[in-house]
């Protein structure tokens, strides 16, 4: 089981700095997953998944974020942890899973293509920022 310790420790993995209070709001909510691969002890790769459910629908897992350390990048840890993360929506009784990525992320599409998805589609995301 992932603590706030361990993605404290995978820190550079993430986009900005971890705060360790939302690490355990993330961590303390049913549904909400952090995965880690290792090289001896140091944290090389992190994979974030969220169960979202929906009345007419069920639960799917949404792959929120997925990081490989620049020095392992291209070892297919990115594809095992994706298919780390598919394999717990399966446990968890998730009918799918899904992400969303730019087209123009070579490494993302190389790795999302390579666990053989059952879907690609040409969405647009729109997205709203709030003041907090």
């Amino acid at each position: 089981m992932t603590t706030v310790a361990d993605v404290l420790a995978a820190g550079d993995l993430f986009d900005e700095p971890v705060r360790p209070d939302w690490a355990a709001r993330f961590l303390g909510e049913a549904g909400h997953h952090i995965l880690l691969a290792y090289v001896a002890a140091t944290p090389v790769g992190m994979v974030t998944g969220v169960e979202t459910t929906h009345p007419d629908k069920g639960t799917e897992m949404f792959l929120y974020e997925l990081a490989v350390a620049d020095s392992h990048r291209r070892l297919g840890i990115g594809r095992a942890l994706t298919e780390a993360l598919a394999e717990l929506a399966r446990k968890r009784g998730c009918y799918g899973m899904w992400v969303l990525t730019e087209r123009a992320n070579e490494a993302a599409m190389a790795t999302y293509r390579s666990t053989t998805p059952t879907t690609e589609s040409d969405h647009t995301m729109f997205g709203w920022t709030f003041d907090t």
